[in-house]
């Protein structure tokens, strides 16, 4: 007891201050004596010691930015000499903790203070968890220094077996820092500071193992790309010493590598990018010969054309876009409409910040359905030139091979992509104006629908992911603004109809062909014909005699080139000297510089030579691909001694049109007492129902009551009214049902000279699309009867009595 009380009396002992170092229990360390501090602290415990028994003891504190740790170190001077430098120095061992106390005085100039020792000591024998910390702490330290190679110590710390010791020898770690150091000096549990040096060996070993692991991942990475360039500058000595031997041009390898870099400078989308690098990447592996690396080629400048990111500014100038259709095209207002109609709601979402929701942008797909020679194709051009935007036309007439559309795959020979994606490539542009022309024409056979392929390209909710088979990348069309043109709106397939907005075009009156010549074919024809509006001109009355007796369609094409015509005749008498210019050409001047009319109005001719100057004849009106036309009915009966009783029809006509024949019959029969007609002719003798112009094919229900009307003819020896014409359908009751087209039907009446239109009831509606010139000048009927129709229709009988009954031979 006496020992051990003597062991922790308090100390008086000069202070040697540690700056940002600090030495545990069991240290020894050399101390230079150059600073005056450490010399000063050395002399005075010196100079104590020659009074008392023992070496001289100093107290060891850390300071770490100008503040003294709470607990320092008792260290004995085991040493005065010179270090291995030669300046002078002191060997100090740490012999134990010293808990500090207040100062006081003492010889020398040193700082001198009390302290008291703390108990380190660890009651026998170690309980098993403090044993395997120890065991632990030993393997991580062995671990440690055998990766540095200080097997030396790796002994002397497996010999330690005391807690404290075992923990302060962590003092020696290099990899601790001064904080650190001093957390283990102020630890004074000895358990408690052997777990927190095992921490902080264990951490250490886990940051040196990340360390190393990155530091292999770099040198790996370094030796890689040490290795590949010299690889590389061996195959480009390999490559040229071939290239000198066969004598031969570029190395397909700087052909890959130039195809490297143009992939990567070009500014191309994420998934493009990826999907080229792969096929460069192939392309430098494929040897010389291989016939893939000529396909990757071609693929690869298909893809580096492609206008990935090109755009054009649409023209947001709605009245200005208006005023460009309006001055390149007459008429067609409801296509004009649509147009003004998408740039405007386009114009709204782009100031709203909605020109893109959900990858989509606002594209439009219009079908424009009508006659030839209307305008459809022209029409595309002006709708690109009000837009600002790219112009390009795809002839899809007569395409019959579905990878027309969709492209061929990569692996044929002379493999290219669709005409959807070429328009785009030819364009430059990914929201260009694609005109799809003559989508009515399309046709099917072994190799595929095209029609069916151009369901994704036209359907708004799918084409901004189309993929074409040659590209096999996704290509966002949906700020393409497709048009589809079409003469015949039953030939195109309902399922790709559905994914269009229908515009009609159906044809032209003759006023606005005038204006349409005047303005647009006339100066287009002059130019082709090397003379100019000061050499010859064309007068209203001229144009208008063109449009209406030299020339009987919807569109303007024959016009056109009856004017061209008519310019080609007076160039041509300038030049032999028969005609002197400044010319005009009247109306008058037409029949000598271009023949007689071909097309002379039912009305304008004399009686005589009228198809309805006999009866059973009757007007009808139908509406064929080159738009609305007059039908002439013509219905005889058979002798009853050499024709057969029946009904033959001729004219190569349709089954809904022989079914209406037959509809048309059975009415008479049943309610001929009631329509005063003579019945009784219809049941012996046979009756012919004949369509002139039988080459040309005819079907629909629509002739119904003209049929009928024919026949009352026939029977009552009534002629029919030579300025009626007539449309719709009937059935067994004698009711006049609706029928379509009835736009064309009225354009073509005006044109043929009719003045008295006779329709269904319930296609009334559709007078409201007539142009208001047109139904000025005719005189609508719309029935809900047959009877009505006959009363209509058939002018009186003459004096009461029937004409003669045209008798079929």
């Amino acid at each position: 007891m006496a020992a051990e009380s003597a062991a922790f009396t308090p100390l008086t002992l000069p202070v040697l201050p540690l700056d940002d170092e600090v030495v545990l229990p069991g240290m020894v360390v050399p101390l230079d004596l150059s600073d005056a501090e450490v010399r000063a602290a050395v002399e005075a415990a010196q100079a104590a010691a020659r009074s008392e028994p023992g070496k001289p003891r100093v107290l060891l504190v850390p300071r770490v930015d100008g503040t003294y740790a709470r607990t320092g170190v008792l260290g004995t001077v085991e040493q005065v000499g010179r270090l291995a430098d030669g300046d002078p120095g002191a060997l100090v061992r740490g012999r134990g903790r010293v808990r500090i106390g207040a100062g006081t005085t003492g010889p020398g100039a040193a700082l001198w203070v009390e302290g008291t020792r703390v108990d380190e000591t660890v009651p026998e024998p170690l309980p098993g968890q403090v044993a395997e910390l120890a065991k632990e702490y030993k393997a991580l330290a062995t671990a440690w220094l055998r990766k540095r190679g200080a097997w030396q110590v790796v002994d002397r710390v497996q010999a330690i077996d005391d807690v404290s010791a075992l923990a302060d020898n962590s003092g020696y770690s290099p990899f601790l820092t001064t904080e650190q150091k001093v957390e283990l000096l102020e630890t004074t549990d000895p358990v408690a500071r052997l777990r927190l040096a095992t921490q902080q060996l264990r951490d250490h070993l886990a940051e040196q193992d990340v360390a190393e692991t990155i530091a292999k991942d770099v040198q790996e990475g370094v030796d890689k790309q040490q290795r590949e360039f010299l690889l590389r500058r061996q195959l480009e000595a390999v490559r040229k010493e071939l290239r000198e031997l066969n004598g031969d041009g570029k190395d397909p390898a700087e052909e890959s590598d130039d195809y490297r870099a143009r992939v990567e400078a070009a500014d191309l989308p994420e998934k493009v990018r990826e999907a080229a690098l792969k096929e460069v990447d192939k392309l430098e592996r494929s040897s010389d010969q291989s016939p893939e690396g000529s396909w990757i080629r071609t693929w690869l400048d298909t893809v580096l054309e492609m206008p990935w990111n090109e755009r054009t500014e649409d023209a947001y100038d709605i009245q200005g876009a208006r005023g460009v259709l309006d001055a390149e095209h007459a008429g067609l207002d409801d296509v004009k409409d649509r147009i003004t109609e998408y740039l405007a709601v386009r114009k709204r979402r782009g100031d709203r910040g909605l020109g893109v929701v959900g990858g989509r942008r606002g594209g439009a797909v219009l079908a424009l359905v009508g006659p030839p020679g209307v305008g459809k194709t022209s029409l595309g051009e002006s709708v690109a030139h009000a837009m600002g935007r790219k112009f390009v036309r795809v002839a899809l007439g007569g395409v019959r091979d579905e990878a027309e559309i969709r492209g061929h795959r990569r692996t044929y020979v002379g493999a290219l992509p669709g005409r959807i994606v070429r328009a785009v490539k030819e364009a430059g542009s990914m929201n260009p104006v694609v005109l799809l022309d003559e989508i009515d024409k399309v046709g099917s056979d072994f190799r595929g629908d095209p029609a069916a392929a151009l369901l994704e390209v036209l359907d708004p909710a799918q084409n901004h992911t189309f993929r074409d088979h040659y590209l096999e990348v996704e290509l966002d069309l949906s700020d393409v603004v497709f048009l589809a043109t079409a003469n015949v709106l039953e030939a195109i397939p309902e399922a790709l109809l559905d994914r269009m907005e229908l515009v009609r075009l159906d044809g032209y009156t003759e006023d606005e062909k005038v204006v349409i010549a005047r303005d647009h074919l006339l100066p287009r024809q002059l130019e082709r014909a090397g003379l100019d509006g000061d050499e010859v001109a064309v007068d209203e009355g001229a144009l208008r005699k063109l449009a209406g007796e030299y020339t009987r369609e919807a569109g303007v094409r024959t016009l056109e080139r009856s004017i061209a015509r008519l310019l080609r005749k007076v160039a041509a008498q300038h030049e032999l000297g028969e005609r002197e210019l400044p010319f005009t050409v009247t109306d008058a001047d037409l029949r000598a510089l271009i023949g007689r009319p071909h097309h002379v109005p039912e009305s304008a001719q004399e009686p005589a030579e009228r198809r309805t100057s006999v009866p059973g004849v009757a007007t009808g009106l139908a509406v064929t691909g080159a738009g609305g036309d007059v039908l002439y009915v013509e219905a005889s009966l058979a002798d009853p001694e050499t024709g057969a009783a029946g009904l033959t029809l001729t004219g190569q006509l349709g089954d809904v049109m022989k079914e209406s024949a037959q509809i048309a019959l059975s009415f008479l029969r049943s309610h001929g007492a009631e329509l005063e007609l003579p019945v009784a002719d219809l049941k012996d003798r046979g009756v012919h129902i004949h369509f002139p112009a039988g080459a040309v094919p005819k079907d629909g229900p629509s002739a119904g009551i003209t049929m009928t009307t024919a026949l009352a003819s026939l029977l009552s020896g009534r002629l029919v009214r030579t300025d009626v014409a007539m449309t719709g359908e009937v059935s067994l009751t004698g009711r006049v049902l609706p029928i379509g087209g009835v736009k064309q039907k009225l354009l073509a009446a005006h044109r043929a000279g009719v003045t008295t239109v006779i329709i269904p009831k319930r296609n009334e509606p559709d007078l409201d699309d007539v142009p208001a010139e047109v139904l000025d000048k005719l005189d609508v009927h719309a029935v809900t009867d047959v009877r009505q129709v006959l009363e209509l229709a058939l002018a009186p009988a003459t004096n009461g009595a029937r004409s003669e009954v045209p008798v079929a031979a």
